[in-house]
């Protein structure tokens, strides 16, 4: 699965130089599996690549980091609980600053807190999906960790060591000083004594050996922002998280389907479709041909059977009205006529009952006045009946004989 990791620019602050720096452009890199590195560089949030994923990658100096004992409390009242405790150590309105968790922090336990600049981070994801750029997840560049990790890179200020700035990150949290002070020269023995991991960025990776005095691996932005994107952090959290879950879940199945991995599946999901589809077109042309032969045999048999018949319109139809005349001409009564009725249920009328008082005869049904018939003789009249081909209806006290339907004598 592809990943574009955005480098997020540094929050803007007095006395900052960003004039090399267009707003509204990004560098970025994109990786096609999220391990290595792919195409990067940077552009206008418009021209970035498309990727299955986005990972925004905030600067060092943006983030703040404070551990506390989680509180415990629902999880629609945690930001509310987060602020109650950290207040005294925040330094801005807590309105104004975004608090994220550490991954698998668990109430009752330490844990460490992300804060950030609450309007400019929300303004930097608003720009990019704005764009139609979703970001899935916000990370930071360096978070506490067991590994110390000491990364040398660029001040805002002249090029070179004069710049030169140090990001330091291990169990106790993060930090970044410049190395001009005397701060960083007193901690610099026990961060050696530690067994940090040093980077630095290609433009001070000369000056932070002379600093430091041992060799660092080279590591550039983009490089260090892909690292930061496969840890477990992700600062949309409360607030800002991902809203529209339901369409994010979409596209994630959407994305996983067109991916390289899922190439098979779509060829085989299209062939049997395919063989549907031609499949059902063949039973169709099959299924016409058949109607058409028996449309065929049936006029044959009408125009054989009836030759003085001259034009043929519907042949079952038309075979139907003939044979009814002809039977009329014979004297034969029809399956509907009263007389067929009559013989019908004079042939089940119970022993025990009387003559019937009255009748009805109309469109090849005959109702019969039902008058004292019990529940029981009306079944049995029923059930004498209806091995013909006859249905039975009581309505309204009467008894409706007739043929059932799909039934012939």
């Amino acid at each position: 699965m592809s990943v574009l990791v955005l480098l997020i620019p540094s929050r803007p602050r007095l006395g900052s130089a960003a004039a090399d720096e267009r707003p509204g452009e990004y560098n970025y890199v994109l990786s096609p599996d999220g391990l290595s590195a792919g195409k990067q560089g940077r552009a206008a949030t418009a021209l970035l690549p498309k990727a299955d994923s986005v990972v925004a990658v905030l600067a060092d100096s943006d983030v703040s980091w404070h551990r506390l004992t989680l509180p415990k409390a629902p999880a629609a009242r945690l930001r509310a609980a987060l602020v109650g405790v950290l207040e005294e150590a925040l330094l801005d309105e807590p309105e104004l600053l975004h608090f994220a968790l550490a991954p698998g922090a668990v109430p009752g336990q330490a844990a460490w807190v992300a804060v950030v600049n609450k309007g400019w981070i929300a303004s930097q994801i608003a720009a990019l999906e704005k764009a139609h750029v979703s970001v899935d997840r916000v990370v930071p560049s360096s978070w506490p960790d067991e590994m110390p990790l000491g990364h040398f890179h660029e001040g805002d200020g002249a090029p070179g060591s004069a710049s030169m700035r140090l990001a330091w990150s291990d169990a106790n949290g993060v930090m970044t000083l410049g190395v001009q002070g005397t701060l960083a020269r007193t901690l610099l023995p026990q961060w050696q004594e530690r067994a940090a991991r040093w980077s630095a960025t290609p433009a001070v990776a000369a000056p932070a050996e002379r600093w430091l005095g041992t060799p660092v691996m080279v590591l550039g932005p983009e490089q260090r922002a892909l690292q930061a994107s496969r840890s477990l952090w992700n600062l949309r959290q409360f607030d800002l998280t991902a809203q529209h879950r339901g369409a994010l879940a979409m596209r994630d199945v959407q994305r996983r389907f067109l991916s390289p991995g899922w190439r098979p599946i779509r060829i085989g999901l299209a062939a049997l479709v395919l063989l549907q589809v031609i499949g059902l077109n063949l039973w169709a042309w099959h299924q016409r041909n058949a109607l058409a032969e028996r449309r065929t045999q049936m006029t044959s048999l009408f125009t054989t059977t009836y030759p003085q018949e001259r034009a043929v319109i519907d042949p079952a139809v038309q075979m139907q009205r003939a044979t009814d005349m002809l039977r009329a001409a014979a004297g034969r009564p029809g399956e509907t006529d009263l007389e067929t009725l009559l013989g019908a249920a004079a042939a089940a009328w119970p022993d025990n009952r009387p003559p019937v008082d009255n009748l009805r005869y109309a469109d090849g049904r005959l109702t019969l006045s039902s008058a004292g018939w019990t529940p029981e003789q009306i079944e049995g009249f029923r059930n004498k009946l209806r091995p013909a081909g006859w249905s039975v209806e009581v309505n309204d006290g009467r008894l409706v004989l007739g043929r059932a339907q799909g039934s012939s004598s």
